[in-house]
């Protein structure tokens, strides 16, 4: 048993490696485009914010998956500050997911009533507003510090619990009502974001739940030794595979071409594209 536990153990770690290496490459190169080299409109933003996030959270997995193998114990304190940067990317996922939705499903109602910087104000409220909802339940739980507030944990725990499901709910839900709405309702193109939102949302549900599930019933998982590593390892997924539904959603069939060229093409702003899926000046529209 003994040596099946190491064998488990070390495929989990150096499949969570690969994974969280990939999703690294694939999110800095995201990052670095949408960054510095891609005119962004508002839907972008959120997808640079989601990556930063991203990048976090799998730098935090890989970076505290060597610390467990080198040193052969786990601390509490890095999975509070994993599933932070995990939350984040729930959060923008969610805001994401949701204003796409409105805008598709209420295109005139969404062009004239949004301020011309939702999309940033947004996302600083959510970086601005997740360290509490984590920090505060983990603190009276005891994973940031010795000795747990039951009275405080319970509470907070509850309330951090709630809001969890909701932001999952509201990300998968609205890439519910994207999907049928396109599918069956709305006779325009589909969105620019339509792939990569409902590809993300897809991998929240199947990869994602069990991580806020043990985030939830931590006290009941934690007696499941295998259960937060395989947790851990299907949470990268997503992140990683994110930049990839950008790729699939810019690529041309047939044709190579640039990976700025690519992104442009899914990530830029909303304006008309020529052939190469750089934004043609208004003087040629």
């Amino acid at each position: 048993m003994f040596g099946l536990w190491r064998t488990f153990t070390s495929v989990v770690f150096y499949l969570t490696l690969a994974v969280g290496l990939g999703g690294l490459l694939g999110n800095g190169l995201v990052l670095w485009h949408l960054g510095f080299r891609i005119r962004k409109g508002p839907f972008a933003v959120y997808a640079l914010h989601l990556a930063a996030a991203d990048v976090l959270f799998l730098g935090c997995q890989v970076a505290f998956s060597v610390a467990r193998a080198a040193l052969g114990a786990r601390a509490p304190l890095d999975f509070a500050v994993t599933f932070l940067a995990f939350a984040t990317g729930l959060w923008l996922l969610a805001a994401f997911s949701l204003e796409l939705c409105v805008a598709e499903v209420f295109p005139a109602c969404h062009a004239g009533c949004r301020p011309r910087h939702t999309s940033g104000v947004v996302c600083g409220l959510l970086w601005a507003l997740t360290p509490p909802a984590v920090l505060l339940p983990a603190d009276a739980c005891g994973l940031l510090r010795r000795g747990a507030r039951p009275g405080a944990c319970v509470g907070l725990h509850a309330a951090s619990v709630a809001w969890l499901l909701a932001l999952v709910c509201a990300a998968c839900g609205a890439g519910l009502v994207l999907l049928v709405w396109v599918a069956c309702c709305s006779s325009r193109p589909r969105p620019r974001f339509f792939g990569p939102v409902l590809g993300s949302a897809l991998l929240l549900a199947l990869c994602g739940l069990p991580y806020v599930l043990y985030w939830s019933l931590r006290s009941l998982l934690s007696l499941l030794p295998p259960f937060l590593p395989l947790a851990g390892l299907l949470a990268c997924v997503p992140p990683t595979a994110r930049p990839l539904l950008y790729f699939t959603a810019g690529r041309q069939p047939g044709q190579r071409q640039p990976l700025r060229a690519v992104l442009e093409r899914a990530l830029g702003d909303g304006g008309p594209r020529g052939p190469g899926g750089l934004a043609l000046p208004m003087g040629t529209v």
